[in-house]
Parts: C-alpha cells; structure tokens; sequence
C-alpha cells in the first residue's frame, strides 16, 4: 500500500487513548496545529457521520462504535483525534503534542470478571452482555452417563500478525470516490463507504492492491478507513493512512479470547453420550464479529463424533480491551481445541488410550449424512480413515512403548503424544461468488474474479483451473480481482471459501465459454452444434469422430471476440475435516517442548494444486503451533498492554518449528462442480488441540491433569511442581 504513490496525498496519524476506561474531560489540540506541515486536527465533536455499523444485526444495536471516542474510552488504541499532515513524520509528532485529560475509571479486563452486570458503554445500556446464545438448557443430559469428566478450559487471546499490516488511500473527484483499501472484500468495502457518505455504488471504485496477509483481521470496512476517506473529503483532496506495527497491535482487532466450562459424559467403556460447553466470550469494547463467533460452537459442537445430545450456551461481554475479530478459523480452533481436550480427559479417565477413544466415537462414512447433535449434516468424509492413516504412519504403538519406557525409567525428558481429529465448515454462510473468463485482442484470456488475495495464491490457482478446462496455457491467462471497477460483484474471501465458490464461479463460466464455442464450431464446420466436441488436452473442437477437422480458439476469436460470465449459487456449506498428530519431548526439570514430528491430515476434497494446499498446511499448521506453545496478548490489571510488538509479544522463528509431514487424502464433496471444499483455515483448526495435548500427555503421569494454552517453559514446569507436591 505504501508504494501507492499519490504525492498529493496529505497523512493522516491517529492520537490514540492511553487509558484503558476514561471519561475525557478536555482535548487540546492547539499545540499540535502549531506544528510544521500540520494541516488540520478533527476530533469527535468535527465528525459528522452516523455511528459505525454493527457487522452482525444479532449483536446489541445500543452497543455501536463511535469512529472516533467523544465522552469516554474504553480502550488503551482507541482513536481520540485525527492529525492531518503533510508528511508522515510531522503528523506522527504532532500527535503526541495533543493533549488529553481524563477522569480514570477502574477497568474491566477479566472476561470472566465483566460477566457482572456492569456498565460499559453508557447509562442506556445497562448491560455489558451484547450477545447471549444457546442451543438447549436439558438439566438430565447427563443422568444416564456413567462418567462425566469436567474442565475450566482458556482459549488464549492472539493477534493477527500479519506482514503487512492496515492502510487506506482516499481520493474525492466531486461526489466520487477511489478508495485504495487492504481488505478481502472489495465490494464490501465500496457497499459500506456507499452507505456511510450516501454514494450510489457508481461512484464509488475501491481498489485492493496486493495485501502482505489478513488471516480474518481485513475482512470488512475498519474505523481507520472510513475516517481517512472522511478526511480526504474534508480537506478537498486525498488522505492516506498507513498503521505501523503497534497501531496493529493495539487497534487491529484480536482473535480467541474464550473461557469454557465444558462437560463430556458416556460409559465406561468409552461410548460418548452427551456433552455440554458454557462459554464466555470476550467482545473488546465494542461487539463486532468475534461477539458473534460462539455460534460456531453450537454448529460444530459434536464435531467429528456421533454424540448423542450436545448443548451449547454462550455470553459475549465486553471489556475494556479492543474488539474481537474474526481470526483464520474464527470459532472452530475454539470448538475443536475444547472438545478434543475433553477427549483426552475422559480416556484418561476410564484409562483407554486417547486414540481407541476416538476410534469408538467417530462418524463412520456411512453415518456422514446424518444429521449430528447440533442438526448439521456433514457433506462427506472418512474420519476413522484419517485417523488410521497418521497413527499406522507414526508407528503409533511403537510411540506408546518407547514413553512408558521413559516413565518406568524416570527419565527427565519424557514423551508426549497428541491426537486431534477434527471436522471443520467451510463457506459457512453458504454465499456465491462472481466470475467471468473474456479473450482479448492479444489472444490473452482475462479471468475476473470476486474473490480477492492476501497471499493466498489466488492467481496461481484460478490460472491452473481454468487452463485445465479450456485448454489454455497458464501464461496466456491473465487475473483480475479487487477493483470495482474492473468486477461488477464478488463476496470476497473469508470462510475458506475461494476455490469453492470463486473457482466454481470460474469453472461456470468456462463451460459456458465453451458452450458458445462449440455454437460457432458449428458453423464454421457445416455440422450440428450435438455433435460438436471440445477436447481440452489440445484446446481444440472437432465434429465427433473426425479429430482431424478442428476449429482452435484462435479461429473462433477472429470475427468476435468470446466471453461468459457466471455467478455461482453455492449448494451449502462443505466440511473439510482430518486428523493431526503432534510428538514432543517435554524436559521436566525446566518445563520445556520440543517438537520432534508433526503430522497433517487435511482433507479438502478434491486437490486442485497440491503446492498451495501444501503451502496452506504449513501456514495454518504454524498458526496453530504458535497459539499452543507461544502467543498470548496480555494486559494488566489497568488494562495497559503488554505486548504491543514483536519484542514482548512471542511468534515462532523458523527454528522453533518442526518439519510438517503432510499426509495426502480427498475425499470429493458433491455440493459444488469442482468436488473441493476450503483449506485456508482447516489445518489451525486441527492443529492447537493436538500440540496442547501432546505436552500434557508428557506430564499427565506425574498428575497433571490440564494446562492452558500457550504452554510456556514456565506454565509447564508450574503444573508439573503443582503435580509433584
């Protein structure tokens, strides 16, 4: 964003609050207007829109985000004033000189803590509950169970991360708008900035160049944009804003933040009868999307498992911390970390292994298909056969005798084994997605898609599709996504849903490419359009049975020139699913984990690339490495952060990872053309639980029953002496 160059463009700095709970008492903007190059300083009382729209309508309506804090704050980032500047330089030392005073209140940081009927947003809004959701409140759900094992489960609060962190570039012509904007949605951001400043979407060109990573962080339309656009408005010109490393940290939005009271109860024998989560889930100041994320409990709770009765309530509270987001998985690490932890509590419980545990409960393939406990019906899928396939890899009893080896020995540095099996949605609002596929002039074919790249290999992937289907060479395809201007339409991306609905959308439109090209085959070779066939390993048509008569795409194009447009409908969500297995060795004298093998089974359905399906794996792998061994964003009783860069807050290196061993399986999907379903969230999903249980496993002889998440050298080694003594 950042190479953009607009050298008309003035910078806008955000003066950010540096109290957690404050009622603002005076704002003094009068020495920073004072500054060189400082162009203008806007606070609330200049801001003349509408309060920035909930994302999801089921959050409380009265709870809506002010673009900038007028009375109050109600976290350390939250924008306070807007410096407007010629350079960057001069804007970000302006800021500094705007002065704040605030009457302190006392915090709310505790997700458990704000569960209290307290007062966060104002005295209408006696409330900081913004959304509460349940999927049944059955007292005897457990009266027939032999066993039923219970935990306090954390799901630790991360940050996004990405390489590339937010900007925005706006430029007014009169009433139109061109907003440069690092986003996975387009056309959600040109249909949100229509709302706001009550454009027609004519007018409105939103232009996403290539983004250095989002993971969920960029999906919708952020504060920061909207007021660098109101900026470049104001002042009759452009505005561009570029968030540094801590802005990120601190404003970006978070991910996770679960506290779980769950129950898993069956027989002693290990047949698995009902389960139950309670779940508080932390808002942030403001409920946006992550306010929202439990209700991906109360779809996925059963998981891979034939559970009779599964219930799930939740509470979103708000806190004085940043909002929540959306996070690469949003809400299914959650579930799935939770009910595998459950999993390997109770076979420790009835002492079976972990993995007969879940040999006895998993789906078979002939029950895929019915409807689950939450009344989901999964679309495909072999769970007992993923499983099989990392265990029979791994030599799993081999693994079992090597540790009880080191137990009876005593041995300082013991093993651990974790097991996760998973099963996943994906598309889970079920929507469609645009494409188009139009040969130009140079005999180039243009590809346009609504679907829009953060590092995903989008081009690559849509450029090996299309060239399978038409016959093509992948350097004569070009591909075009993240201008209005240039696609009338798209969803974006998110959900793990791209190839499945935005490669479907292409695949549409090649057919039907196709289909225009066997019309005019027809012709060209005097013969019936029925018996017209293309033959896309030479990208040729011929009348069938005559090969040697041919009309090449080149032909075709002469007199005019083909293109098709599709927008594909999608046939319901699709549920990729697998099993992970993660092998440490756990040095009881310190408390530390290595790694020493790590398996992934991700089956996404059919397997268009396998270089990107790979390349997802290793990264959502790592994310979920990350979350179990190393990243936690901390605040302290005050609600001041403590891990507003790279220096506090930990993300592995390189050398901190193991090698990941891939295991290959599909398992087509029959709810769209292609057979495929997602995989750019899948492996985080599968992948915490099973690193968070292979180090309890290590130390789950000396006594330890549950460690949270991030399982740092220091938090091991605690539960261990807590254990022994």
């Amino acid at each position: 964003m950042e190479n953009i160059e607009l050298d008309d463009a003035a910078c806008v700095s955000f003066v950010r609050s540096t109290s957690a709970r404050a009622k603002i008492l005076s704002i003094d903007t009068g020495p920073a207007l004072e500054q060189p190059g400082v162009i203008a300083v806007f606070t609330a009382a200049d801001i003349d829109l509408d309060p920035f729209p909930s994302p999801v309508p089921a959050n409380n309506q009265q709870m809506l985000r002010p673009w900038i804090a007028d009375k109050a704050v109600r976290y350390v980032g939250e924008i306070i004033a807007i410096v407007v500047s010629d350079a960057v330089k001069q804007g970000i030392d302006a800021a500094e000189l705007v002065v704040v005073e605030y009457e302190d209140l006392d915090p709310i940081i505790s997700t458990e803590d704000a569960v209290a009927d307290l007062v966060l947003v104002d005295e209408n809004t006696p409330t900081n509950i913004s959304l509460e959701l349940t999927t049944g409140n059955d007292e005897s759900l457990f009266d027939d169970c032999e066993v039923v094992v219970k935990q306090r489960i954390v799901n630790n609060r991360v940050a996004p991360c990405p390489i590339e962190s937010r900007g925005a570039i706006s430029r007014w012509d009169g009433s139109s708008l061109q907003q440069w904007s690092t986003t996975q949605s387009a056309h959600a951001v040109r249909d949100g900035l229509c709302r706001i400043f009550e454009l027609s979407p004519e007018n409105v060109r939103v232009v996403v160049p290539d983004v250095g990573g989002s993971f969920g962080a960029k999906r919708g339309l952020s504060p920061p944009e909207v007021l660098t656009a109101w900026v470049a408005r104001k002042i009759k010109g452009a505005a561009r804003w570029h968030e540094n490393r801590t802005e990120a940290m601190l404003d970006l939005g978070h991910g996770r933040d679960q506290i779980q009271y769950a129950e898993l109860g069956g027989d002693q024998e290990g047949n698995l009868k009902a389960f139950r989560a309670r779940v508080i889930q932390n808002s942030g100041a403001y409920p946006d999307v992550g306010s929202f994320l439990p209700r991906m409990l109360g779809v996925m709770g059963a998981g891979p498992y034939a559970i009779e009765n599964v219930e799930v309530s939740s509470q979103s509270v708000l806190t004085n911390t940043p909002p929540l987001l959306a996070y690469r998985g949003a809400g299914r690490p959650e579930s799935t970390s939770m009910l595998e932890r459950m999993m390997d509590l109770y076979s420790c419980e009835i002492a079976v292994d972990p993995a007969e545990l879940r040999r006895k409960n998993l789906f078979t393939e002939s029950e895929v298909g019915i409807p689950t406990a939450t009344g989901v019906i999964y679309d495909s899928g072999d769970y007992p056969g993923a499983l099989e396939s990392i265990l029979e890899t791994v030599g799993y009893n081999n693994l079992r005798e090597i540790q009880q080896k080191r137990r009876s020995e005593q041995h300082s540095i013991q093993l651990g084994i974790g097991i996760s099996s998973y099963v996943e949605i994906t598309n889970p609002g079920e929507e469609g997605e645009y494409g188009c596929a139009e040969f130009l002039d140079s005999g180039h074919l243009v590809i346009k898609t609504g679907s829009v790249a953060q590092g995903h290999s989008h081009g690559t992937g849509y450029r090996e599709l299309v060239s399978r289907r038409l016959g093509i060479d992948a350097s004569q395809i070009d591909v075009v996504y993240g201008d209005t201007a240039l696609v009338p339409r798209g969803t974006g991306t998110g959900g793990s849903k791209s190839t499945q609905i935005g490669g479907s959308a292409l695949h549409l439109a090649c057919e039907a490419l196709i289909d225009q090209g066997r019309e005019r085959s027809a012709e060209l070779l005097e013969a019936s359009v029925d018996d017209v066939v293309f033959d896309a390993a030479s990208a040729q048509f011929h009348v069938v049975g005559t090969p040697s008569i041919m009309v090449t795409w080149a032909d075709l194009n002469q007199t005019e020139l083909l293109k098709a447009e599709a927008d594909y409908v999608a046939n319901g969500a699709t549920f990729p699913f697998g099993a992970h297995l993660c092998l440490v060795e756990v040095d009881l004298e310190t408390g530390e984990v290595k790694i020493l093998r790590y398996l992934a089974l991700d089956d996404c359905g059919r397997t268009l690339s396998h270089s990107i399906v790979e390349g997802q794996v290793h990264g959502g792998v790592v994310q979920g490495i990350a979350q179990a061994l190393f990243e936690e964003f901390k605040y302290d009783q005050y609600g001041n952060p403590l891990t507003t860069n790279f220096a506090d807050y930990a993300i592995p290196a390189a050398a901190d990872l193991p090698r990941i061993e891939r295991i290959h399986q599909e398992t087509p999907t029959d709810r769209n053309p292609l057979g495929v379903k997602g995989i750019g969230e899948a492996p985080t999903i599968g992948s915490p639980a099973a690193v968070q249980n292979a180090v309890i496993d290590a130390v789950s002889h000396l006594g330890v029953r549950h460690i949270d998440m991030p399982l740092t050298p220091d938090r091991v080694w605690s539960a261990i002496q807590e254990a022994t003594n």
